[in-house]
């Protein structure tokens, strides 16, 4: 959906009252509609009777009922009471009846009150009337005007004068693209508000997109986002999944600022990404985000976390980059997050020698293709041979290393975690019966329990007090079943049966 915000210039002060009398019965009717709907009632006994009621036609009466109907199931949806809605908002009206305002800031507030209450008016798009039979777009030679129907067979007109802060570059002249949903003969829908002594307008159509005509028969691009540091990591295959090229796109500009300037930049480095797969005639792979953790304690704690989070906007940018690529051709494939860094931090970043952030974009990219990750036969010889006992050393060794409580925290739960599983599991010869693959997008079994206790047990000892970012240290692991030379001064305790965590070399050993 295509949305522009207008303002709308009255010729007179006649018909601007007008519209601000049709706006107030309309959102008359629509706070009714909605408590005959938490009554029971149904959308074809209520639109005779409010027609009566409000003096409206048939169509701004079904919009309302349409609009009330959608409050009432979004509510229902959030798990609200829907009896405690406030139409006007509930934050200002609980304001309103403290009273601890006085004077013209409290008259102030009242009316702002008052305007989001009062003045709403919602028309619908029509097909077959081609735009919007109420509130219609008409061109002038000079101007472009919104003509609203205010009674029977009675009109206003007023001037549309869109803005000029263009945050989408696509669209340079916003008076061109008004002139165009009007022209077209799509059905656009028409939002009216009052702010300030001010009408606004909203225009909103449906875009047609091109169909995709680049798309995952030739590669994908995977697409990975980082908050911190602030960055996307991307990776380029083929059509059967072989790495190609990789990079990242360093994100400076949202670590801070004004959230309209985050905003731009974001389009820009939307624009960046997609230039980027149209450039290669790829696809797109992004992640399918569902973040609902704003600040639990975890590897940032508390505010730190919202912040970072907050400023980087994972889903802000990842839906521009949907947008963009729609727009352009490019296919885009959301796949399932889960586990994609964990699965390229042991798997493919001691094997590419890459950062564990363009690892976990391969995983990503291979996910849309379809593929799905084996473990390696020495990861999974590795796990035959690990023992509950082996960790509960290992959890005396994070005991003593990590001096941070919520990391010390956090992985003594993940090692209770994977003791739990092992447990299940039981010997040596059912864990190797667990299947190697299975790791696709939306599964959470066995599999990807088995990639948890790999990182516990491999990841854990080399960097338990932070991500562990150079992963080079687990490829003689990785491709031979060796851990590496012996390194003095780390605890004696074991992991594997017969590998000493004093034969792995913690991060960094070895440099100058």
């Amino acid at each position: 959906m295509v949305t522009v915000q207008t303002k709308l210039i009255f010729e007179g002060s006649e018909d601007k009252q007008k519209v601000l009398d049709l706006m107030r019965r309309w959102s008359s009717c629509m706070r009714y509609a909605y408590k005959r709907l938490l009554e029971g009632h149904k959308r074809n006994e209520l639109k005779k009777q409010l027609q009566g009621i409000f003096n409206l036609n048939s169509r701004y009466v079904d919009d309302a009922i349409m609009k009330a109907k959608s409050i009432l199931t979004s509510c229902k949806e959030r798990g609200e009471n829907p009896n405690k809605v406030v139409f006007g908002g509930r934050q200002l009206f609980e304001k309103l009846q403290k009273r601890h305002i006085n004077g013209k800031a409290y008259r102030k507030l009242q009316l702002k009150w008052q305007e989001k209450r009062k003045g709403n008016l919602y028309s619908r798009g029509d097909r077959s009337k081609k735009g919007n039979l109420n509130t219609r777009i008409e061109i002038d030679e000079d101007c472009t005007k919104l003509r609203i129907n205010v009674g029977e067979r009675e009109y206003v007109y007023a001037i549309i004068q869109p803005g000029w802060k263009i945050k989408d570059r696509t669209y340079t002249d916003r008076n061109q693209l008004l002139q165009a949903i009007g022209t077209c003969g799509e059905p656009y829908s028409v939002e009216l508000k009052l702010k300030n002594g001010k009408i606004y307008a909203y225009f909103t159509v449906e875009e047609v997109f091109p169909r995709p005509a680049m798309t995952r028969t030739s590669g994908v691009i995977g697409i990975d986002t980082n908050a911190y540091p602030r960055h996307v990591a991307w990776t380029e295959t083929d059509k059967s999944g072989q790495l190609l090229e990789y990079g990242r796109i360093p994100m400076p500009e949202l670590e801070s600022g004004s959230s309209s300037k985050r905003e731009y930049y974001r389009w820009q480095y939307a624009y960046m990404i997609v230039e980027m797969a149209k450039d290669n005639q790829k696809a797109l792979v992004i992640e399918k985000l569902n973040i609902k953790d704003k600040g639990k304690r975890g590897d940032f704690s508390g505010r730190k976390s919202r912040r970072i989070r907050h400023y980087f906007g994972y889903r802000s940018l990842l839906e521009k980059v949907k947008l963009l690529a729609k727009r352009e051709g490019v296919e885009v494939i959301e796949v399932n997050p889960a586990y994609t860094s964990v699965i390229g931090m042991l798997k493919y970043a001691p094997q590419f020698m890459v950062s564990k952030d363009v690892a976990a974009a391969y995983v990503i990219a291979r996910r849309g293709l379809g593929l799905r990750e084996r473990i390696p036969h020495n990861y999974m010889m590795f796990l035959s041979r690990l023992d509950v006992n082996e960790l509960e050393e290992l959890k005396e060794y994070v005991r003593k290393v990590v001096k941070n409580t919520y990391v010390r925290k956090k992985q003594l739960r993940e090692i209770d975690r994977a003791k739990k599983f092992l447990q299940s599991l039981g010997s040596e010869a059912e864990r190797l019966s667990v299947p190697l693959d299975g790791t696709s997008a939306g599964s959470r079994g066995k599999n990807h329990n088995l990639w948890r206790v790999l990182r516990v047990a491999v990841v854990t000892p080399l960097s338990p007090d932070r991500v562990l970012r150079d992963m080079s240290v687990l490829k003689s692991l990785l491709v031979s079943g060796q851990v590496g030379k012996t390194y003095k001064g780390v605890s004696s305790c074991f992991l594997g049966q017969g590998l000493w965590l004093s034969q792995i070399p913690p991060a960094g050993a070895g440099k100058a």
